[in-house]
């Protein structure tokens, strides 16, 4: 006995609205890739940027390893190797977490935050260039609108 669905349970998408996707991951690979090779240019990965910005404006520039895997939609693990190679780049250390004996903290340094400083304008540079600047002002408020519907794709 097969456990695969009927064939009639499955929703295929119609022609506008498999352009539709079509042209969202495209569109998404293509901004995304461009200004990850902006920021290796300058010895970032997307990642690496992404914990230095969110430790950056958070109170004392700290963060729980939870808090930033959940932000990042990683897992505490994966997260964790990742953070220990910026650990030993002088970008960011750990902490004991007080209210999670078993979690940690991640602290920005100095250098870390140093390097930041010298990337942020690169990389929003990067960002106008591939994005923003190609998009009328009312582009920006579908996409913003767009992407409020999409926040929450477990749901």
């Amino acid at each position: 006995m097969s456990t695969k669905p009927e064939a009639e349970a499955v929703r295929w998408l119609d022609p506008d609205e498999e352009r539709a996707w079509r042209a969202y991951r495209r569109t998404v690979i293509a901004v995304q890739a461009a200004t990850a090779r902006d920021l290796a240019a300058i010895g970032l990965s997307e990642p690496d940027y992404e914990v230095l910005s969110t430790l950056s404006e958070r109170p004392g520039h700290t963060s729980t390893l939870r808090e930033q895997a959940d932000k990042m939609r990683w897992s505490r693990s994966r997260l964790s190797r990742h953070a220990s190679r910026m650990e030993e780049r002088g970008l960011l250390r750990r902490a004991p977490d007080p209210a999670d004996g078993r979690g940690c903290l991640l602290v920005l340094t100095d250098s870390g935050l140093d390097v930041l400083r010298d990337a942020a304008p690169r990389h929003l540079e990067s960002v106008r260039r591939h994005f923003v600047d190609r998009l009328l002002p009312e582009d920006l408020r579908s996409i913003e609108r767009i992407a409020q519907r999409l926040a929450d794709v477990d749901g």
